[in-house]
């Protein structure tokens, strides 16, 4: 008996089936991210600490924000160089798949590959995240923890004999139970799992299990590394002023403007990368290399930088002046371009709020210096940056809102966060980080059977059939119709007689005659002489199905109150392509 059958012995019942199952996803994802956890904290300390005698700050509910001198900055290089390497060798010996960006990686999985991640994808991109970001690349955790979880989720599927649906709907809640547990941000998290599938558009079915598995998820990591928030609880931040709006809208509009910047130059440089006539396995290598050159003059860029932006938050000017702040903004992006695009393994959801938080923070200061800004903290316009930037170039404003709120310990800066988040994702439009996310569930493989039959339904015959048909004649040598199939590169002519359809004759009839009496044969002894049709009020559904039951690539539209009068043809390739236009049309009118 397979696994999980009784399910359907109970009713059936969504929650009968997904609570055991979503808790069970959870579960794989807590310890997922507590292994993650501890083994870039170990990486770190064998590589920077070891090796350099540096380790970067951390946020306060992860540790202490100290900032400790370099001891040996001359082996910085050498270190990023190493990790590289040593993540190139495991990458592109055992698993491609596992370079770049986690999420990406897994959201392709959803949308192209069935739900289905191989085995050994969660491990080889533990070790090698752990690598990347412990040797001091410019990467984030988020990215790992959502494809070990969702690398996972499908191990599970499979192990459950899930159908396709239910595989990428356990894959899309361990999407969000990673991101819920590694980041102690269960709410948002579940449902980033199901709004950065897409680019305008959320995975509904997804929500329910989502939240169960991220709350599972969270309940087991912060049992094990704390429960205090990422960046600690951030009180007496209240919105008061209506007036500071027009700040927090332009520091929106400064985000959606740096956001297009980031995402062209990270895929900017991954395309120089992959032109590169090198060995892959050194790509990695040279981006670690370029990495640590930048960190000898600014360390800052190095890791996650989640230290840094709490001294950003704590408005620690001593340790994070305004010209570095200014310099890392630009600095982080060409380090993650490096690090992450040059096929190194990682997230780009830490550097990114390390950009947004810097943009706040500059912003603020800026606006303090100059304007004599009222907010006497730079915390409120860091936090803010942070959800606006990501939210922008993520294109997950409605979850990042409420991430980083449960990663900052604080809701009241809910309406600022909406203004400036609503404004970057809107500027930047439909540039994403990730690729491989789609602008609604119509354009997902996914969701595309659900979607065309209806839209197949709706349109007719007429609407995607070709008017001008070339035929031929009953007395016609299949000569000649070969000949007039070859110049017009189709492979079907209806048989007109009198101006009536008589047959139609494929490509197929004439390759079944052998060649010495090709010459000597007619149209009418091969032709089929009974037709399948169709009218130009039938559905495309319609005329597809009949294609389909009858394992033909085309149709003769008649007349329906004259059968034999030929008015056009269609094929499957007129229907596929009326179909995508209409779904093209449709999603530019959403727009």
């Amino acid at each position: 008996m397979k696994p999980f059958k009784y399910l359907d012995r109970m009713g059936g019942s969504y929650l009968r089936k997904w609570v055991p199952l979503s808790i069970l996803t959870g579960i794989i994802s807590g310890f997922g991210a507590i292994i993650l956890y501890y083994a870039i904290i170990w990486a770190t300390n064998l590589l920077l600490w070891f090796g350099a005698e540096y380790m970067p700050p951390s946020p306060v509910g992860e540790g202490s924000a100290t900032v400790i001198p370099i001891g040996r900055p001359y082996l910085l290089p050498l270190i990023t160089t190493l990790g590289g390497l040593l993540s190139g060798i495991i990458i592109y010996s055992l698993a491609p798949e596992a370079e770049g960006d986690g999420v990406d990686r897994a959201v392709d999985a959803f949308h192209n590959k069935q739900g289905e991640v191989r085995r050994r994808i969660p491990i080889i991109k533990l070790i090698t995240s752990a690598i990347t970001i412990g040797s001091g690349g410019s990467a984030g955790r988020e990215g790992p923890a959502a494809q070990i979880s969702a690398g996972f989720g499908s191990v599970l599927g499979k192990l459950l004999h899930l159908n396709v649906h239910d595989r990428r709907i356990i894959m899309a809640a361990g999407i969000g139970a990673g991101l819920g547990s590694i980041f102690k941000a269960p709410f948002g998290g579940a449902i980033l799992g199901s709004e950065i599938l897409y680019k305008r558009d959320f995975e509904v079915e997804a929500l329910i299990p989502s939240f169960i598995a991220s709350i599972t998820g969270y309940s087991i990591f912060a049992s094990v590394a704390g429960w205090m928030p990422v960046f600690g609880y951030l009180t007496g931040y209240a919105f008061t002023n209506p007036l500071e709006l027009n700040f927090y809208a332009i520091l929106g509009l400064l985000c959606g403007l740096v956001g297009i910047l980031y995402v062209k130059t990270f895929y900017g440089l991954r395309t120089i990368f992959k032109k590169l006539k090198i060995p892959r396995i050194l790509k990695p290598t040279l981006g670690g290399f370029l990495v640590g050159l930048m960190a000898i003059f600014l360390p800052q860029v190095m890791g996650m930088g989640y230290g840094w932006l709490q001294l950003a938050i704590d408005g620690n000017f001593v340790f994070l002046p305004f010209e570095i702040m200014l310099l890392l903004i630009f600095a982080k992006i060409f380090a993650t371009a490096l690090s992450v695009g040059s096929g190194g393994s990682g997230g780009v959801f830490a550097p990114s709020l390390v950009i947004g938080g810097m943009i706040g923070g500059v912003t603020w200061y800026i606006f303090h210096n100059l304007l004599s800004f009222s907010i006497a903290s730079p915390a409120p316009f860091v936090i803010v940056g942070m959800m606006a930037f990501f939210g922008g170039v993520g294109k997950v404003p409605i979850s990042v809102i409420l991430m980083v709120g449960e990663m900052t310990g604080t809701y009241t800066l809910l309406v600022p966060s909406v203004i400036a988040t609503i404004l970057a994702y809107l500027i930047s439009g439909d540039i994403s980080i990730y690729e491989s996310q789609v602008y609604a569930r119509a354009q997902s493989m996914a969701h595309r059977a659900e979607y065309s039959v209806p839209l197949l339904e709706k349109l007719k015959v007429e609407d995607a059939m070709m008017e001008s048909v070339i035929t031929v004649r009953p007395n016609d040598m299949i000569t000649k119709a070969a000949k007039i199939m070859a110049d017009n590169r189709i492979k079907g002519l209806p048989v007109l007689k009198d101006n009536n359809l008589v047959g139609i004759i494929t490509l197929i009839d004439i390759l079944r005659i052998p060649d010495l009496q090709r010459e000597k044969t007619t149209v009418e002894q091969v032709m089929s002489k009974k037709p399948i049709v169709t009218y130009p009020d039938e559905s495309l559904y319609e005329a597809f199905e009949k294609m389909v039951g009858h394992e033909i690539g085309r149709l003769p539209v008649v007349d329906r109150s004259n059968p034999k009068k030929l008015i056009g043809i269609i094929t499957r390739g007129d229907i596929g392509s009326r179909y995508e236009l209409e779904v093209h049309s449709l999603l530019e009118s959403a727009q």
